[in-house]
């Protein structure tokens, strides 16, 4: 699953039954994603290549719960368009010609 937040870019998924990788190709997306959840405890790890993304966490089912629940809750959906938040945040802003050609993507999908 792929996620595109204010707070970052992420890939999670399952790699064994109850483990789940949270991915990302920017560090300071899942320094976001800790303190968003208020979680200290969680390790980021680097990967070596050849794995496509550089950065990780291995979290188990409660906690990618935990992330979902902290992602979507009120405060942090404050804004009332998407593409202008990214646009808005220092860390952030970089992926806004990537968010966009998505959009424009799918936007094309829909026209179908």
């Amino acid at each position: 699953m792929w996620l595109c937040t204010q707070h970052g870019f992420f890939s999670i998924v399952q790699k064994r039954p109850g483990e789940y990788h949270v991915r990302a190709r920017v560090k300071e997306d899942l320094k976001n994603l800790c303190d968003v959840c208020e979680v200290k405890w969680w390790k980021i790890h680097r990967s070596a290549p050849p794995a496509d993304y550089r950065w990780r966490l291995v979290v188990n089912e409660d906690d990618v719960t935990h992330i979902f629940c902290c992602l979507s809750a009120p405060d942090n959906l404050d804004y009332d368009n998407f593409k202008g938040r990214i646009h808005e945040l220092p860390d952030q802003c970089e992926k806004a010609g990537a968010y966009g050609q998505l959009w424009g993507n799918l936007m094309g999908l829909q026209n179908t």
